[in-house]
């Protein structure tokens, strides 16, 4: 079955009148947002309706057409199913619905009626002389593949409720079964009814969202609460796995928003972060790393890994969301499920889960393959050790900074160039920003040129590093623009992009471009190369600060990164409506203050924070000496103190 269907379609219906451009508009841009056959988009926007467009369809390709309903009620014998094996009917998208053994000719059921290949194969499988083609809905194709092949007797009944009923009986049936009515009904907060939290794919249109799960409005938050309180529902059932998919989802956000992915797109990963092992609850806790390791855990993934899909196949989920699912128990190396595909081929989204489900189950669940909870460090090994054959090794590497404060390390260590990465592909910047940040640059990212342009107007940018193909002006407009302005008459900029002309690079040198590269170009060289750029100009700049939170990273710890890195500065403490500072030289502790305290007694007191925020000033010069004491003595006293305290 074609993805996303015969788009001509809508061009042939408005020529016809059976359509007016701005109906073909709306479902066009539905069809994009949302993924799907462009057929499922022209009903979910009231375009047209069912009857109308089959037959429509059905009168382009000269054929006839079956409705849902006739569909439904089609009684199809084993012998006609058997004409045509189920692989071939899945991979095409059709099925059989009757076998004329007197004339020899098959009669099929297809969305795409025109796909001549499909009918050829069918025709050499059942050995018959003719085949007869009737047009139906995708939708309604597959709950006849589902029906019939798969023996499942719910597959046309779901079609008939919309999204939301669907989830509302969802609920309900596990609810009966799992969970007591006090129990749903403090989940549920504030008496607010299911059917007022989740909107259907055809309310969410109306709202103007820009994804069936776009993350700006109520609509989503209230999806993405609701998924949280069903899973976490249904997880209490599962002693070692209580909470799992919601950690999941915030390690999964947490990753995709560091990469830098349209806030659409964290929203539908999340999505399936919640909903993964909706279905699976079999004998195995199925994660990518288990699934590779073991043949038990394979055998399972193969028969359940599309359970999610099925349970919600009503309900309008983004494309990312199904992608994801689809494909999370594919390997980086090409031999994972359902396979084959590699690499970058595998959709970022699944990429993403493997990770994150891998990690939680690592850190949380006690019967996970090592047998006991890891601590994050030893979970991100597991994680290294599996790099390039079952995870992105890209992404590990920035999973691993992420959770286990080593970017945070890294940017108080260094003496931070800031530099503005514009790019507008989010997985081309992953690399090349963790590389840069381990090389003491502070990074920026931009995915367009009216972004890159808010950026560089606020100042301080350091180094610019840019794609030519941008929107909605290219890196040549964004280059002489910024040439223009007194800002921007020396700045370093770096060309790279995916063009290869030599034009291009004459353009980009013209325009006072410092370097032009080609991509792809190793991480290694392209940072070599800034270096040099940064060390040609000559440019005169104090170090730049660093903040985070101490959620974070804790003060202890921070205090350890700077003695050992023998920074200077002053590490200013907010916690609440208090604040403080320490004060550093070359890694000694000069001076503390919190409040009225001083020196020591103010820095033990500040050990006990555990909420707030902090930022370093690597300009501050510290006036004098009021600390005598190592910072080795000061952390070991202060953690004899809060001992002391806690007994």
């Amino acid at each position: 079955m074609h993805p996303t269907g015969n788009l001509r379609v809508l061009d042939q219906m408005v020529e016809k009148g059976v359509l007016t451009p701005e109906q073909r508009e709306v479902a066009r841009s539905y069809q994009q947002r949302m993924g799907g056959r462009i057929e499922d988009a022209l009903l979910e926007v009231n375009a047209v309706d069912e009857t109308a467009l089959l037959k429509f369809i059905a009168g382009v390709n000269r054929t006839r057409f079956v409705s849902m309903e006739k569909l439904s009620k089609a009684e199809i014998d084993r012998a006609t199913l058997d004409r045509v094996p189920k692989k071939l009917a899945e991979r095409h998208g059709l099925c059989p619905v009757l076998w004329d053994a007197k004339s020899e000719t098959i009669s099929i059921v297809t969305a795409d009626p025109a796909d001549t290949t499909a009918q050829q194969e069918v025709q050499i499988a059942a050995s018959a002389k003719k085949v007869n083609v009737f047009v139906a809905l995708p939708t309604s194709v597959r709950a006849a593949i589902n029906k019939h092949y798969n023996g499942d007797i719910h597959a046309f009944a779901v079609l008939d409720r919309a999204a939301q009923a669907q989830f509302s009986t969802m609920m309900d049936v596990y609810e009966r079964n799992v969970l007591s009515e006090e129990t749903m009904a403090h989940a549920l907060v504030a008496g607010e009814a299911t059917q007022e939290r989740v909107l259907s794919g055809r309310e969410l249109e109306k709202s103007g969202s820009s994804s069936a799960m776009g993350t700006r409005g109520m609509a989503s938050d209230s999806y993405l609460e609701t998924l949280n309180v069903l899973v976490s529902l249904l997880e209490n059932t599962r002693p070692d796995l209580r909470g799992h998919s919601s950690h999941t989802a915030r390690l999964v956000k947490k990753l995709a928003e560091r990469i830098g992915v349209s806030s659409v797109e964290v929203a539908a990963y999340q999505i399936a972060a919640y909903v993964h092992d909706l279905g699976k609850m079999g004998t195995y806790h199925l994660t990518a790393l288990n699934v590779a390791e073991y043949e038990g855990h394979r055998t399972q993934a193969s028969k359940a890994y599309k359970a999610p899909l099925r349970l919600l196949e009503a309900i309008e989920l983004p494309r990312e969301a199904r992608q994801s699912l689809e494909s999370m128990y594919e390997r980086f190396d090409g031999k994972g499920l359902p396979g084959p595909i590699s690499g970058k081929e595998i959709p970022l989204g699944a990429r993403l889960l493997a990770i994150a489900d891998t990690y939680a189950d690592l850190t949380q669940n006690p019967k996970n393959p090592y047998r006991k909870t890891l601590r994050p460090v030893q979970a991100c090994e597991v994680l290294a050790r599996f790099k390039g054959t079952i995870f992105d090794p890209n992404l590990v590497d920035l999973f691993k900074h992420s959770v286990t404060g080593d970017d945070l390390k890294a940017r108080l260590l260094a003496n931070r160039n800031l530099a503005l990465l514009v790019e507008p592909d989010p997985e081309e910047t992953t690399v090349l920003e963790l590389r840069m940040i381990e090389q003491g640059f502070e990074v920026r990212i931009a995915r367009t040129a009216d972004q890159a342009m808010k950026f560089l107007e606020g100042g301080d940018i350091e180094v610019v590093i840019s794609e030519l193909d941008l929107k909605p002006q290219d890196g040549f407009a964004l280059l002489g623009e910024a040439r223009k302005r007194d800002w921007g008459k020396r700045l370093p900029w770096v060309i790279l992009t995916s063009r290869v002309s030599s034009a291009d690079a004459k353009r980009a040198f013209e325009l006072g471009a410092a370097d032009f590269m080609s991509k792809p170009v190793a991480t290694g060289l392209l940072v070599a190369k800034l270096k040099q750029v940064m060390a040609r100009e000559e440019r005169d700049r104090a170090p730049r600060g660093v903040g985070g939170s101490l959620q974070e990273m804790g003060l202890p710890d921070i205090i350890q990164v700077l003695w050992h890195g023998r920074k200077s500065g002053s590490l200013k403490i907010r916690s609440g409506t208090e604040q403080g500072e320490i004060h550093f030289v070359d890694g000694a502790i000069y001076n503390s203050m919190w409040g009225k305290l001083r020196g020591e007694e103010a820095f033990y007191a500040m050990l006990t924070l555990t909420d707030g925020d902090f930022s370093l000033d690597p300009s501050f010069k510290a006036p004098q000496q009021v600390i005598q004491a190592s910072p080795e003595a000061l952390l070991l006293e202060g953690m004899r103190r809060l001992d002391e305290s806690a007994r």
